[in-house]
């Protein structure tokens, strides 16, 4: 769908996303209808619970597609969200992104196309008239964070009747006598009498959905009312014997069970085609899912299938029967929930777990084998609806297995975190119990657990996991096994969230010869590994040798790659840029963020997880190398747009919260950056374990405030406390280390204390040359503290000596005009800050 400007005509909805089409024998209600536009109209929140506990087939649903078609003139935007699986109802919000001219869920991720969807609602822009259905809602509590807010309307229609106690309700019951005789009048326009109708709907019970399918076989049988009346008696009084227990009327079931048996007899394919809508969701049915011929199909759906004639023949025998809803122009089939149960429930139980097992595989032919290309992921998200109905997580067969695995992977690329766990668990879950918790599909459902929880900041439980999995896997699978390899990347990911670099990087290097023996040199398997090598030399400050691997890597991918693995692509051109600026060349890392940001924005727009941190990154170069304008307006936005996606405790929040309180320092917004630097500091251990060398750096940046804001004693503890606790993981020949003593130089001068500053900052300088080169900016840094130390005690000549010498450095690196040249120049401290990089 195009994005749409708001114009003057109030005649129809700009937007219309997805409303079924409107039932042309829809009878009566007009008082409900009457009810309902009047509380919408004074901006009340409408709900349509059954006033009948549970009973399905009154008409809620169509009285929601009638009210959305008769009163779309009051409306600029109308949208239906299937509402029935919970876990699925944020990507059927996040689909509305595009409409209102956001970036889509396949560009910005699930999660944040669906809080923008939500934003855009409250503020009432572009449109001001809206109008979101949820459709066959069940708890309140499932939907109370994405109902959203604001100038338009929010109809629900449930089973629930607790909804009752949450908004104002028009409870919705069987028809009247009346419209059930208007209704099959209209239904059979020749050959029904009021008087039949009558007869018709007592015996009905006034049901709509069974009138529906008595007026349907009327229509398409001819059979007069009379022996329909005795056959349905016949078939009432079977059902009843039979003493089988069912939440719907035995005349509903008795009305189905005659349009099933003409069916039958008319087309007996299109009953065959029935049974297996029976076991797909609720939700439309692509008609490419019956496209092409499966292996492990039954003979008479693969030849029905080969048929395309007799296909669309069977198709349009459920439409006219009414066992089905034809979209053609979406070019879908739907079939109601108490059909599709009823369906079900008269097929021996063999029957049914052949049925399920082979939609499970028309499933799997039907979604494309590249869950990470974004052009594929709209099959992906038709398909998600019917997983959890269909039981594809019971299915043991290793086609149906990789389908799942594959879901999560889109789900895991589409940023939609939430929804990927809650599937995953069930698959693991299911899984585990069919096939045994060392089962290879198992194990490697597990090692996509562990990528998400840690995407979702949730270490501590990624680390359990992945360990588990990990030994697992090298028992039962083998060292060599791609599974057991991804899980061994996942565990060097887990040590560095724990602070264990050293670690990390040994088990990095130890399985890279494993992934190029496995995968080959040039695959992305193996190109990932090289990356996380990389980012382990990185957090080592070894960064001209994590720059050479990623040189190397973009290389091979650019000689030899057409690959869709734009998202991987790209954290790696950001690891270069990052990885550059870490080295110290300021104005190459800009060139190389700015390339790297504007291609994420390109391929997958500006809203994306790995755009967010890519233009994060990009802010922090800006910063250093002194373009401070740019790089505020871009830490603000970034830092919002994760505040409202991730919320405030996870990691890439946290690690955009520290990137603009070091641009608020820095142009001087102390108050402001003290503010966000101290939250920062209080909620980093909620994330890594307090040993975590990020804890303690962080910790670093509120010192230089604390101190610049005239508490050096404040900020001399600080530091204190980080050097501390950043000597055990790290020792004090790290970047890390270093920076912070540095600062507490800085402290000690401030506090008086001249001798003791200038040793620890000499010393600093001394081992900071050996680590980064006498050329690296946080050298230049350090010694430029050293000179106002040497100033500080008279040792003018030995100031002097080496400011010339410093002197001559910044003009062959950052240039006499970088912000931290003038500073030096000015005889003033120079501060060192820190980023944390991405684990």
């Amino acid at each position: 769908m195009s994005h749409i400007q708001p114009n003057t005509s109030p005649k129809i909805p700009q937007v219309w996303g997805k409303i079924p089409p409107r039932n042309k024998n829809f009878t009566g209600r007009t008082d409900l209808l009457e009810r309902l536009h009047q509380g919408l109209g004074g901006r009340v929140t409408a709900v349509l619970p059954h006033a009948l506990h549970g009973l399905g087939g009154v008409g809620k649903t169509q009285m929601a597609v009638e009210y959305a078609h008769r009163y779309q003139s009051d409306y600029d935007l109308i949208w239906w969200i299937p509402a029935d699986q919970p876990v699925l109802v944020r990507s059927s919000l996040a689909s509305l992104a595009a409409p209102l001219g956001l970036p889509s869920a396949s560009v910005s991720g699930v999660e944040e196309a669906a809080n923008a969807v939500l934003e855009a609602l409250r503020r009432g822009e572009p449109f001001t008239n809206w109008l979101l259905i949820f459709d066959n809602a069940d708890e309140p509590e499932e939907l109370s964070d994405i109902l959203p807010q604001g100038p338009g309307h929010v109809l629900i229609t449930s089973r629930n009747h607790r909804w009752a106690g949450v908004v104002d309700a028009v409870p919705i019951d069987v028809f009247t006598r009346n419209e059930s005789v208007d209704f099959l009048t209209r239904r059979v326009p020749r050959g029904m009498t009021p008087e039949d109708a009558n007869r018709l709907a007592e015996e009905l019970g006034d049901l709509p959905l069974a009138l529906e399918q008595a007026g349907a076989l009327h229509t398409e049988t001819g059979i007069a009312v009379s022996e329909y009346l005795q056959l349905l008696a016949e078939r009432t009084s079977q059902l009843l014997s039979q003493g089988r227990p069912s939440e719907y009327p035995a005349s509903m079931t008795a009305a189905w069970a005659l349009s099933v048996a003409s069916l039958e007899e008319k087309l007996p394919e299109a009953l065959d085609l029935l049974r297996y809508c029976a076991f797909f969701g609720p939700e439309p049915i692509p008609r490419d899912v019956f496209i092409r011929v499966v292996p492990g199909l039954s003979p008479q759906i693969s030849e029905l299938i080969a048929d395309p004639i007799r296909l669309g023949r069977a198709i349009a025998e459920l439409g006219r029967f009414a066992l089905a809803r034809l979209d053609i122009p979406a070019r879908t089939i739907q079939v109601h929930r108490l059909i599709q149960a009823l369906v079900r429930e008269e097929l021996p139980v063999a029957e049914q777990e052949r049925l399920r097992h082979e939609v499970h595989l028309l499933l799997a032919n039907y979604v494309p084998s590249e869950p990470s290309n974004a052009q594929k992921w709209d099959d992906y998200l038709i398909a998600l609806g019917h997983l959890g109905p269909s039981g594809v997580a019971r299915c043991q067969a290793s086609v149906v297995r990789e389908l799942a695995l594959n879901m999560i992977i889109f789900l895991y690329a589409s940023a939609d975190y939430g929804s990927a766990r809650s599937f995953a668990q069930s698959f693991i879950r299911e899984w585990s119990s069919t096939s045994g918790t060392d089962d290879e599909s198992v194990l490697g459902m597990r090692v996509q657990m562990g990528n998400l929880l840690r995407e979702l900041g949730q270490y501590e439980e990624a680390a359990t996991n992945n360990l588990e999995t990990l030994q697992a896997a090298e028992k039962v699978l083998g060292p060599e096994h791609e599974t057991t390899l991804r899980a061994l990347r996942g565990r060097a990911a887990d040590l560095r969230a724990s602070g264990d670099f050293w670690q990390a990087h040994e088990i990095d290097e130890e399985a890279l010869p494993r992934f190029r023996s496995t995968f080959g040199e040039q695959e992305w398997n193996t190109w990932r590994a090289v990356n996380s090598v990389a980012l382990d030399h990185g957090l080592k400050s070894d960064y001209q040798r994590a720059r050479t691997l990623l040189e190397q890597v973009i290389r091979d991918i650019r000689s030899v790659s057409d690959s869709t693995e734009t998202s991987s692509y790209i954290n790696i051109l950001t690891g270069l840029a990052r990885t550059v600026r870490l080295g110290g060349d300021y104005s190459e890392a800009c060139d190389l963020g700015e390339d790297a940001y504007a291609y994420a924005i390109d391929q997958l727009g500006p809203e994306h997880a790995w755009t967010l941190r890519t233009g994060k990154d990009l802010s922090i170069a800006w910063r250093r190398a002194g373009d401070y304008d740019r790089a505020m307006e871009l830490a603000e936005e970034i830092h919002q747009r994760y505040v409202r996606t991730l919320g405030l405790d996870h990691p890439d929040t946290l690690a955009a919260a520290i990137c603009l309180s070091n641009i608020q320092r820095t142009v001087g917004l102390f108050q402001e950056a003290v503010v966000l630097a101290d939250d920062t500091v209080r909620r980093y251990p909620r994330v890594y374990i307090t040993e975590h060398p990020y804890n303690h750096a962080c910790a670093g940046n509120l010192a230089i405030l604390r101190r610049i804001t005239g508490a050096p004693e404040i900020a001399r503890k600080i530091n204190e406390d980080a050097l501390a606790g950043l000597e055990p993981k790290l020792g004090r020949d790290h970047h890390y280390s270093l920076t912070v003593a540095v600062n507490l130089s800085s402290d000690l001068a401030a506090l008086g204390e001249k001798e003791s500053a200038y040793r620890l900052c000499a010393g600093s300088l001394r081992r900071l040359t050996a680590l980064l080169g006498e050329d690296h900016p946080t050298t230049l840094l350090a010694a430029a503290n050293t000179v106002a130390n040497l100033r500080d005690l008279g040792r003018d000549d030995e100031a002097a000596e080496l400011s010339a010498a410093t002197e001559e450095r910044y003009r062959r690196t950052l240039t006499l005009d970088h912000p931290d040249a003038r500073v030096f120049f000015e005889g003033r401290r120079l501060d060192a800050d820190f980023d944390p990089p991405p684990i």
